[in-house]
């Protein structure tokens, strides 16, 4: 093999890239830790289904009034609660692009 091949970047202009890289990397870190830590709530069937879920998309809670549970069929409360679920997951979603959005620079989640 030649010689010169495989050599990494020469190390005098690529320290402070590393450097920055390493920055944005712990950033992000603490941005998708305090996102862990934040919640949204989406209700559905007029707040008788509300379903508490974080921003790094982790289910918390899935509240069900016993008033519905009185009146309602298991396809109807299937629907409600899925429902719920997905408007919070889409909320969850939202709320993590907005926070990691600027450090990721655009990239999906």
């Amino acid at each position: 093999m030649a010689k010169g091949f495989n050599k990494g970047p020469a190390m005098g202009g690529g320290g402070g890239m590393m450097q920055q890289l390493q920055r944005m990397q712990q950033q992000l870190a603490e941005a998708q830790a305090k996102l862990a830590e934040e919640t949204v709530t989406a209700t559905a069937g007029g707040g008788a289904i509300k379903v508490v879920m974080t921003g790094d998309q982790k289910c918390k809670t899935v509240e069900i009034s016993a008033d519905l549970l009185k009146d309602a069929d298991a396809e109807m409360l299937q629907d409600l609660v899925l429902s719920a679920v997905n408007m919070a997951l889409d909320q969850s979603r939202e709320l993590a692009s907005q926070k990691l959005g600027p450090l990721a620079g655009g990239l999906p989640f």
